[in-house]
């Protein structure tokens, strides 16, 4: 009989972390559970710390592909081989609390039309060297429902992928992790986001995010900053093809970064109309050709557009209430995006 929940868990050298994590597997309330961890070739004491784990513990299945896969791959291995309806995703360097996968199993139950529930996060780092990463932990910690996840989905990332479970259909109705210069589990988000699947969180924090020196997004390029703008560039495309049909498209900030941000969005033929600053200097300008003009001279919501790519310090309330005053709604007539 095959159990309810399978918790994917990619883990490359690990040794130093992994008892914890897998403690906190073991430990759970919810008891229906397999933990299909697949070794990515690691080379320090994590193989046998794995096989003692399996030894001891049934529901432990160990998978070593060779050979080594990638972390993409060993996702994927991980989905091919889970049995259950339900994936929860696990990390061998963070921490369950004993009740995440009871309050998450319960939510995807009491609500069937959720594909996704994710949960609050505790960050575990020193907020003083880590204040960006901190502040992101913070940020996810406010972005549950459906409606705010969908709304915040070109901000970043809203999930921490760790903390997810969602159900084994939407991987063959919509793809799995995909290869590629990008954050592997961004894309997914957003491409399921595309596809409609609705997405929630439990409030509560149901799992520690460790950020360690080695953590994938502050070792590899397809997690710099570069990268996150890219591959969302794809998916607003999308979502202006469907919402912005036929309205110009205006960018908010004027600034070099926001250009850099707004141009990728050309590789995805989206047209930029002009730029809208509140600096008097740039006013009456020309970024690449196109006209810079203030707020008050914005065309109406039914002839524009707006994607904000201003990421300043306590900007995006700022745009969100400027545009928002001029009777635009947001998810339709604009998106924040940075």
């Amino acid at each position: 009989m095959h159990p309810q929940v399978s918790i994917v868990m990619p883990v490359r050298n690990a040794a130093s972390t992994l008892e914890g994590a897998m403690a906190s597997v073991v430990g759970q309330t919810f008891s229906d559970w397999e933990a299909v961890v697949v070794d990515d070739g690691s080379s320090d004491a994590t193989p046998e710390l794995l096989q003692a784990w399996a030894k001891r513990e049934r529901r432990v299945r160990l998978l070593r592909p060779d050979p080594r896969p990638g972390l993409v791959g060993a996702l994927n291995v991980g989905l091919a081989a889970a049995r259950a309806p339900l994936i929860a995703r696990m990390d061998a360097d963070d921490v369950m609390h004993p009740e995440r996968l009871a309050r998450q199993v319960a939510r995807l139950a009491a609500e069937p039309a959720l594909g996704l529930v994710s949960c609050g996060v505790a960050f575990g780092g020193d907020r003083a060297a880590q204040a960006g990463y901190a502040a992101h932990v913070d940020w996810l910690n406010t972005v549950v429902t459906p409606e705010q996840i969908r709304r915040e989905r070109f901000v970043e990332a809203p999930l921490a992928h760790p903390s997810v479970m969602f159900r084994r259909e939407l991987v063959s109705q919509h793809g799995g992790y995909r290869e590629g210069p990008w954050p592997e589990d961004y894309e997914l988000w957003l491409r399921w986001l595309d596809a409609g699947v609705p997405m929630a969180k439990v409030p509560e924090v149901l799992l520690t995010w460790r950020d360690s020196p080695e953590r994938a997004s502050r070792v590899d390029a397809r997690y710099d900053v570069k990268a996150f703008f890219a591959v969302k560039a794809q998916y607003i495309a999308a979502e202006l093809a469907r919402s912005g049909a036929g309205r110009a498209v205006w960018i908010a900030g004027a600034g070099r970064p926001t250009r850099r941000r707004a141009v990728l969005l050309e590789e995805h033929s989206v047209e930029i109309a002009g730029y809208v600053d509140i600096d008097p200097r740039k006013i009456g300008g020309r970024v690449a050709g196109c006209p810079v003009v203030g707020p008050a001279e914005l065309p109406s919501a039914d002839e524009a557009v707006v994607l904000s790519y201003v990421a300043n310090r306590g900007a995006r309330a700022k745009v969100r209430a400027m545009l928002t005053a001029q009777r635009r709604e947001e998810g339709r007539d604009f998106w924040l995006c940075a």
